[in-house]
């Protein structure tokens, strides 16, 4: 049978029949390393394998990025320095004695900047450090993930990849320095530093992560040991910043999504420089704080039912929570955490039941409502889904769910013949023989492994299985169009 790489490279090599959605950028997760480089996939999964390869390739030709292209320099005068500004704090120019209209670079520094929640100030992304650093976390995870699908050693994806790790944290002209002191500023005569809030902008960390765990454990020819030796000790500076520096430090301590990504990302560091037993240190140190005052006995998430978009804020906090327990999941290869309940005896599942039960329109949300799928993918999942009501919820809402790249990665779930069908008809592959034979499932139960996963509980789930790496002629030359198409 053909392995799982030839079942996700054939809808690659016709992406000009195939209709793969556009690139979605999730609030956070942790993509278990161990997982895709198992490459034990659902059987319809080639729908959001081609889109994980489609959104790679497309990220491959926006970056690299860098905080030394942002025109506006930070307090400091150093451009390396990290810098963005808060997004809900607009200028109030009534007290600045100016007798004259005051330029933008005048505005910035002598007007008193008031805070006005869910109201995003546009101009705050005239410096744009955070959107650049999400466009390159998801960057690295989807060309990580495109890698462990389709190559060994080395590929395009793998460089693309550490191209862009190597611009933002390494290189001498582009590097980052590992701080966050001019983070989500105020602005104003007092808004001249950073603020506990901008620890928030680097939440992606957690994919950056697990794009480079899954570079090293496929063993990838690109990312050499004095490359990992080089974003080790950059990390463990980072690191230490977000442990002991009074900014980061009020951002560890706060109740809500805030705190909850400040454990993301701390723990996904951990990882990063192969301190596992710290990593859940940081994640026990969650459950045992913010997490127990985050969902009263009914589900709802108190802290972000107050703010002005709570159906969004929810959504967030969720993706962060699942985050975090993912996380401690991996460390021990235990599965216990999803039992894991707040002071008021709720847990995620009840967190995002709750959540789905309140129309996004309620408070004038709809544009948020996908912002929920992700966790309802991973709840289901993890929990199961006997009654069918999150695989039913995805449906309704978003009929092609099974196309987004975090269906491949949150199985069992129901769903995915339909598009996985489309993508291979576009190859004159049909029927259900056809599909099992085009992507080389079997029947049966999965690997055993030394530590539990979240997959071993597929118990006689249809799997794909990783085959021989000698590919047909036909898929060479699909690897040829991709690249110099």
């Amino acid at each position: 049978m053909w392995s799982a790489l030839l079942s996700v490279f054939l809808p690659v090599i016709f992406l000009g029949r195939t209709e793969v959605h556009a690139l979605t950028s999730y609030a956070n997760d942790f993509v278990d390393p161990d997982f895709v480089v198992a490459r034990i996939f659902g059987q319809y999964t080639v729908a959001a394998q081609a889109s994980i390869l489609a959104w790679a390739k497309s990220l491959s030709r926006q970056g690299p990025w860098t905080v030394t292209s942002k025109t506006i320099e930070p307090p400091s005068n150093d451009i390396h320095d990290y810098m963005s500004w808060s997004p809900y704090w607009w200028p109030n120019c009534d007290n600045a004695g100016n007798t004259s209209a005051l330029p933008p670079e005048e505005i910035w520094k002598q007007c008193t900047y008031v805070y006005h929640d869910g109201l995003f100030n546009p101009d705050a992304r005239l410096i744009n450090d955070v959107g650049n650093f999400q466009m390159l976390s998801d960057a690295v995870l989807y060309n990580a993930i495109a890698f462990a699908l389709t190559s060994s050693g080395s590929s395009f994806y793998s460089m693309t990849a550490v191209n862009y790790i190597k611009t933002w944290f390494l290189d001498p002209a582009t590097r980052m320095n590992p701080n966050l002191n001019f983070a989500q500023m105020k602005r104003g005569p007092q808004g001249q530093v950073g603020s506990h809030t901008g620890v928030l902008d680097l939440k992606g960390m957690t994919k950056i992560t697990a794009g480079i765990m899954i570079l090293r454990k496929t063993q990838c020819t690109d990312w050499t040991p004095d490359l990992d030796n080089q974003m080790i000790a950059w990390t463990q500076q980072y690191a230490q910043w977000l442990e002991t520096n009074p900014t980061a430090i009020l951002e560890s301590l706060a109740p809500n999504n805030h705190g909850t990504f400040y454990y993301n990302q701390l723990a996904s560091l951990k990882l990063l420089v192969n301190d596992y037993e710290g990593a859940l240190n940081v994640t026990n140190a969650y459950f045992a704080h913010q997490f127990l005052t985050q969902i009263n006995a009914t589900g709802e998430q108190p802290y972000e039912a107050v703010r002005t978009r709570p159906y969004h804020y929810r959504a967030y906090n969720l993706a962060g929570m699942i985050t975090n327990a993912r996380i401690w999941a991996y460390t021990t290869g235990d599965n216990s955490v999803w039992n894991k309940t707040s002071a008021q005896g709720a847990s995620i599942k009840n967190a995002l039941d709750f959540a789905m039960g309140v129309p996004a329109v309620k408070s004038n949300e709809v544009a948020y409502t996908k912002e929920l799928y992700p966790s309802i993918a991973a709840v289901a999942a993890i929990y199961g889904d006997p009654s069918g009501k999150y695989a039913d919820f995805l449906a309704n809402g978003f009929p092609g769910y099974a196309s987004e790249a975090y269906f491949l990665w949150n199985q069992p779930l129901a769903g995915g013949m339909d598009e996985s069908a489309a993508v291979l008809a576009s190859l004159g592959i049909t029927g259900t023989e056809g599909v099992a034979a085009a992507t080389g499932t079997t029947q049966g139960t999965p690997r055993t492994t030394s530590r539990r996963r979240p997959w071993d509980k597929f118990s006689g789930a249809v799997r794909v299985h990783a085959g021989s790496w000698v590919l047909p002629a036909l898929v060479i030359a699909g690897l040829l169009y991709t690249l110099c198409s």
